[in-house]
């Protein structure tokens, strides 16, 4: 874990990764006491995992019944959670733990951490799975001593939540709560905790390591923005915050239309969506279409791959709600770590840097086939602006043929997502067989930095605001200048008010965020020009770290 810095000023400097400046009371959820091979064994094996059977279903019905009050990207999570607990798996180890003589809820315990050691060893996405199955095994833990769950504290005022980490369980239900803020000693990013943060517009700082050198009861003051925490603030510090928040919110709240600088330079601000639910939203929404529609969720949960019908159905119930609108779409994205049963990846020992993305779908193109024919089909019938790209591409030979592939099939626009760096060194050789490209940041930081997302010691090299990544994206824009192509930024980096005027600045023609991020980009650009844009890049490019970049581009915001 990177530790944090805390300053003469009774600072604490982590990484923010969502933006916005709260100030509030702190309060952290009890971790439940951990179980014990010494813990007293209660009854016979069968009785006591007929027990865990029971505890496995409610906790199961608790999350389905938490997903029935959410929507989108949270109720994924928890429907996926509920899945989890009622994997046979887990009984028939916990079953073995029984018979072999360890207490009830220990073999719980130890069933899951089986499982989880598993998938930390997988790494990548897989990883991230092992959060959720330790988030289970504390609930189900719990039901068996016939203690409460685990969850967020509901004190009845806006508070700023201290933990550990976020299981997805409870990231999910964040919007229903009072918390105003995140601050977290673990966690990246790419973490369940920063992306539903930035779907929700609160503000997260996370991989912080002396959260617990915190006084308790205290004041914290959060910059999701720049990662920072005052500790203790003083009245006047939290009544500058009130006052910044209010004018924030109101400028976001006045600023409408298609997005565009001060001077009138157009820069579409989209959505990022991954459900139906989504699509409602942001359709609802004042935003440009849509900026990355993942399509992964028309897979999951399936032993065999959806058809050409079933996709367009689904494809359809989104695609209407933005006709005549773009939608860019991006194409399966699967890999060894986000495995599908039905496409066989086999084992690899980095499956970070094996097959994905469009890897998969030249092992499987018939996979490819049935979902582009889908979302042509999908798109004719409502009207919507189809643009179809395609992930983890290398190489111009790699763009050159997904791109023969899909005008084949009936796209009309094709690009490719620039998320490894060789892509972005060769832009232009890319452009000469696309219309456009889209920057994935969390990808091309990743490997960029040369991280494993899940390490958290290494989370600050994530950090968009590194200079070697911006300029990484500065050729692409460069590239996309030249060849009079548009070039976009669906991370979710796009969605921090500080950043995006650098990126317009770097060449980026268009921002896709969570529909929450689109009003406080919007109303920043508006009171930029594009000169202090092009000058706010080239002071981020220059600096030597991620923090000296923020702070330079906040004095020339804060001049202008």
């Amino acid at each position: 874990m990177a530790t944090a810095t805390i300053t003469e000023r009774n600072q604490i400097s982590a990484l923010g990764v969502s933006a916005g400046v709260v100030c509030a009371p702190w309060l952290s959820f009890a971790v439940p006491e951990r179980t014990s091979a010494q813990d007293p064994i209660t009854g016979e094996p069968e009785s006591e995992l007929a027990r865990i059977r029971a505890a496995l279903d409610t906790v199961s019905a608790e999350l389905l019944r938490r997903a029935e009050s959410v929507d989108g990207v949270s109720a994924d999570i928890l429907t996926t959670s509920a899945a989890m607990a009622r994997d046979r798996a887990i009984v028939g180890a916990a079953q073995k733990n029984l018979e072999s003589g360890l207490p009830t809820a220990h073999s719980v315990t130890v069933a899951f951490d089986g499982f989880c050691a598993k998938l930390d060893a997988v790494g990548g996405y897989m990883a991230e799975r092992a959060t959720d199955l330790r988030d289970l095994a504390q609930r189900v833990v719990a039901v068996l001593r016939g203690e409460p769950m685990p969850g967020i504290p509901n004190p009845g005022y806006p508070y700023i939540l201290v933990a550990r980490d976020l299981a997805p369980a409870d990231t999910a239900t964040l919007g229903d709560t009072d918390v105003v803020g995140l601050l977290t000693a673990e966690g990246g990013p790419t973490s369940h905790t920063a992306i539903l943060a930035k779907s929700l517009g609160i503000p997260a700082v996370v991989n912080c390591a002396d959260t617990d050198r915190l006084i308790p009861g205290a004041v914290l003051i959060l910059d999701g923005s720049s990662g920072t925490v005052t500790i203790d603030p003083s009245p006047e510090q939290c009544s500058e915050v009130a006052r910044e928040a209010s004018a924030r919110a109101a400028r976001a709240a006045t600023a409408r239309g298609p997005g565009r600088t001060r001077d009138g330079f157009a820069v579409r601000l989209a959505a990022n969506i991954g459900t139906v639910a989504d699509a409602e939203r942001a359709g609802a929404a004042d935003c440009e279409g849509v900026g990355l529609f993942r399509t992964e969720f028309s897979y999951l949960g399936r032993h065999d791959a959806p058809s050409v019908a079933e996709q367009t159905a689904t494809y359809r119930a989104v695609f209407e709600h933005f006709a005549g609108s773009a939608v860019v779409v991006r194409t399966l994205d699967s890999g060894s770590d986000k495995p599908l049963p039905f496409l066989d990846l086999g084992v690899e020992e980095n499956p970070a840097l094996g097959i994905r993305g469009l890897r998969v779908a030249n092992l499987y193109p018939d996979t490819l086939v049935t979902q582009l024919d889908a979302l042509v089909a999908a798109a004719d019938a409502t009207g919507a602006d189809l643009r179809v790209m395609a992930p983890m591409v290398a190489t111009a030979d790699e763009a050159a043929g997904f791109a023969e592939l899909a005008r084949s099939r009936g796209v009309g626009k094709v690009g490719a997502m620039i998320e490894v760096p060789a892509a972005a060194l060769r832009a232009r050789d890319l452009l000469e067989h696309l219309d456009f490209l889209s920057i994935g940041t969390n990808d091309l930081s990743q490997y960029t930095c040369a991280v494993d997302r899940m390490t958290g010691s290494l989370a600050h090299l994530l950090d968009p605001w590194q200079p070697a990544v911006l300029d990484l994206i500065a050729m692409v824009g460069q590239a996309g200048a030249v060849a009079g192509k548009p070039v976009g930024v669906c991370g979710e980096s796009a969605s921090d008010p500080l950043l995006a005027p650098v990126l317009v600045g770097l060449g980026v023609s268009s921002l896709s965020m969570s529909v929450a991020a689109i009003g406080a980009v919007r109303a920043e650009l508006s009171a930029l020009d594009l000169e202090v844009c092009l000058q706010m890049a080239s002071a981020a490019r220059n600096a030597r770290t991620p923090v000296d970049g923020r702070a330079a581009v906040a004095s020339i915001r804060n001049s202008s």
